[in-house]
């Protein structure tokens, strides 16, 4: 395999000059680089990123603790980060946890022991206590969906239990009040949060909470609508459906209209995260909107100016207000 040397002397430059071209370290007389680049190709010379990552102190990657690889939200998570990475020459490592805490530790020490310069963390079974730790020990990191008061500036997250609030309002405000309410799986603090908020707009209001009308999902089709099918088949009256996420709403309406019963016209439903598909399936989806991707393309800004000390222009805070995003799947009642 060709060396820096022999690309060195096939250019006609220094050693030195061929590191700066490689790094980026320093301005090059753009005819003198188009000759370094042009004598690696030739040569078919490939830079040794370890190599570089040793000489450097940085390994140029950054770590992406996700929970799942499918499904939408986690697709726009990952590419939100990734296309802030890729434009500044950064490469992401992404790793699984599966809602399981071994597997998240597991995915944290795998990333870390990659000699990772960053962590972008979208955890959800890690205690507050283990990632405050692991924010002291040096490698810098961002959490996703999550605020740990300890790290604050370190935080990126939407307000769930207003958005959730807002969503129960909205139909509320539309006439309803029987309502029903698909959660999360509640050992996940979103899920939660976004339950706490359906109860707070109940409350608001002076409608009782009815445990008869509250099932829990899976945050998947496949719990939204066993969780549809349970209300449905309980003898409970109920006019629409707040539900955790978009994923459960989808579900949620197959299982309504395999009753032979129309979404808005027998029961509206209203969901949360404004997934793609939210807009493109009938009826189109009522919901609160979540910007993962843009919270995602932020924790990527912030970490280019904290690690790597590149100017941050834009202006992103921390706790992100829900908003709804009113489409075709509520109805008004009198």
């Amino acid at each position: 395999m060709p060396t820096i040397k022999e690309v060195s002397e096939h250019a006609g430059v220094s050693q030195a000059t061929v590191s700066r071209v490689m790094n980026g370290t320093a301005k090059v007389v753009e005819e003198t680089r188009v000759k370094v680049l042009n004598a690696m190709k030739e040569l078919g010379y490939r830079p040794n990123a370890h190599a570089q990552s040793l000489a450097s102190n940085r390994s140029n990657s950054i770590g992406l603790l996700i929970s799942e690889f499918d499904g939408p939200f986690y697709g726009a998570l990952m590419a939100g980060a990734e296309e802030i990475f890729r434009k500044h020459k950064k490469r992401i490592l992404i790793s699984a946890g599966h809602g399981d805490e071994k597997l998240e530790k597991e995915a944290v020490e795998f990333l870390l022991g990659c000699r990772c310069d960053a962590l972008v963390l979208h955890a959800e079974t890690l205690s507050d206590e283990y990632l405050i730790e692991q924010a002291n020990q040096g490698t810098h990191v961002i959490l996703i969906n999550r605020n740990i008061a300890e790290m604050e500036g370190q935080c990126l997250y939407i307000d769930n239990e207003q958005g959730s609030f807002m969503a129960t309002e909205y139909l509320i405000e539309k006439g309803h009040k029987n309502i029903a309410y698909i959660a999360g799986p509640q050992w996940k603090h979103d899920a939660r949060e976004r339950f706490w908020g359906y109860q707070k707009a109940l409350g608001k209001h002076n409608i009782s909470l009815q445990l008869g009308l509250v099932e829990e999902g899976n945050f998947r089709e496949s719990g939204g609508y066993q969780a549809a099918s349970k209300l449905l088949d309980s003898g409970h009256k109920f006019t629409a459906v707040v539900c955790g996420n978009d994923q459960t709403a989808y579900g949620a309406i197959s299982a309504i209209e395999e009753r032979g019963l129309k979404v808005p016209d027998d029961i509206s439903i209203v969901g949360f995260d404004d997934l793609p598909y939210s807009s493109l399936i009938k009826p189109k989806l009522t919901t609160v909107h979540f910007p993962i991707r843009q919270i995602a393309a932020e924790a990527a800004r912030r970490i280019l100016q904290d690690v790597y000390k590149e100017k941050n222009t834009h202006t992103f805070n921390s706790c992100v207000q829900a908003s709804m995003v009113e489409r075709n799947s509520v109805k008004s009642i009198t």
